[in-house]
């Protein structure tokens, strides 16, 4: 997990040529005015998934673990959102069966901890961390950069 300033995202440019590219192309798109919903930024290799969303308690927001691609979760308005993590090799209540097909997996588990995104700031997601995210009040736009690792 990293959590970070977007205007330090040069910094993690080593970690993946998609990393880099996946933030060079959120560079070139007004997110404030970008319709809801998935928006192909390189195929599927490199998409965005935009979202006006609720935010949750802590005990409604699950931990949820991908195995394909990598998130990249920027927030783009609202006061702030909080994240749970936990070490996906430490999960041990899978709520259901992976779904292969959204390459996604939700968990019981409790978070190890928490950390709260304000707008202009974002969260670098691998597959071994397991997040619960939409954590706090009110409402949000987000963008989530999904990069296939």
């Amino acid at each position: 997990m990293i959590f970070d300033s977007l205007k330090n995202s040069a910094a993690y440019y080593a970690l993946s040529p998609r990393i880099q590219q996946a933030f060079e192309l959120y560079a070139t798109v007004d997110w404030t005015k970008a319709e809801p919903g998935v928006h192909e930024l390189d195929g599927r290799t490199i998409f965005a998934n935009v979202q006006e969303r609720g935010l949750k308690t802590k005990e409604e927001a699950k931990l949820e673990v991908h195995d394909k691609y990598i998130d990249i979760q920027i927030l783009v308005s609202g006061a702030e959102e909080a994240f749970g993590w936990a070490d996906r090799s430490t999960l041990t209540a899978p709520k259901d069966a992976f779904n292969a097909e959204k390459d996604i997996q939700f968990f019981d588990d409790a978070p190890q901890t928490y950390y709260t995104l304000r707008p202009g700031q974002f969260t670098i997601l691998l597959p071994e961390d397991a997040h619960a995210p939409l954590v706090g009040e009110g409402m949000i736009r987000k963008v989530i950069l999904k990069v296939l690792k």
